[in-house]
């Protein structure tokens, strides 16, 4: 059973060109399926019936959540179970097609409705705190502004923004290009204030994080190395702390921030769509509820009869 996992896992990889996160996600979840079969006695996905998958995703709504005390009630959230059945059927999805199972017996589990939750975007205010430089110049402090600088200016990604290389930068011109989800390239302009943190960056702080065996990421760590994706997450809320800023900022919400605040200053939908590199509009609509309930604020505020 585990090799046919793996062979999904290698299909993702090279063929859809997923990204590592997605990749670990149902690598998780399907090899958790397995182990539960394995513990029915089921050593082969043929004799896996639909009533087994039923069984399963019971299992995993009914069980006790790992690291809870035992008299918890918390149970696996909707959101969860909708990553399994996912899972499961995009795995039955490629073993049918490739012939390596018969049918597709997961096509008829239906995903649960998924509660969409509204983005948290940082205010102007906050934004103005985060990105003030700070008084000590390093190395580390001109890198942390210029991630900071580039997350809020050009909406990138934690990984878009990990996987940047120096090629990819076009500071001359006011852009760059950035390789996001299924290894999709966009071109996404970068703002003045971004771009002189870069060069500052690249002329003064880069220079002494390089080592020999250093890659062309442009931003490094103080070994040398490229952000792993906890590294960068900690970087970012320490510099959330040092800026005084007492909500849970994590760096999606750079992303957030960016584009609620063009949707309020007036961007178009559209334009919102490609440059943070969503496949369909509908992923990006939910900036419109964000956006009609500052509306909503500003219209309580100040009209004269609210």
């Amino acid at each position: 059973m585990q090799t046919l996992v793996e062979d999904f896992l290698q299909y993702l990889r090279h063929e859809r060109g997923q990204a590592e996160h997605t990749q670990r996600t149902y690598a998780a979840l399907l090899n958790k399926f397995v182990v539960w079969a394995k513990a029915q006695g089921l050593g082969d996905w043929n004799a896996v019936e639909f009533r087994h998958l039923m069984s399963f995703l019971e299992h995993e709504r009914a069980r006790a959540l790992a690291n809870q005390p035992e008299e918890s009630a918390r149970r696996l959230s909707s959101e969860s179970v909708y990553l399994e059945i996912a899972a499961l059927r995009a795995f039955y999805r490629f073993a049918e097609a490739e012939k390596l199972l018969p049918a597709n017996i997961a096509e008829n589990l239906s995903l649960p409705r998924r509660w969409k939750r509204l983005p948290k975007a940082l205010s102007s205010q906050e934004i103005d705190k985060l990105l003030a430089p700070e008084p000590s110049e390093t190395p580390a402090s001109l890198c942390d502004q210029a991630i900071l600088e580039l997350a809020y200016a050009s909406g990138l990604r934690l990984a878009e923004l990990r996987g940047l290389r120096l090629e990819q930068l076009h500071l001359e011109a006011g852009f760059i290009n950035v390789v996001g989800k299924g290894n999709k390239e966009r071109v996404v302009p970068v703002g003045c204030k971004a771009v002189a943190a870069l060069e500052r960056y690249l002329a003064a702080g880069r220079p002494a994080l390089v080592t020999p065996r250093s890659p062309a990421s442009v931003f490094l760590t103080r070994r040398g190395t490229p952000f792993a994706p906890v590294t960068l997450w900690l970087r970012i809320k320490q510099r959330v702390r040092r800026a005084d800023i007492p909500r849970n900022v994590t760096p999606h919400m750079l992303r957030h921030s960016f584009a609620t605040h063009l949707l309020e200053h007036g961007a178009d939908l559209r334009v919102i769509q490609e440059l943070l590199g969503h496949a369909s509009i509908s992923t990006t609509e939910v900036y419109t509820h964000v956006a009609g309930q500052r509306l909503r604020e500003v219209h309580h505020k100040y009209h004269p009869r609210p």
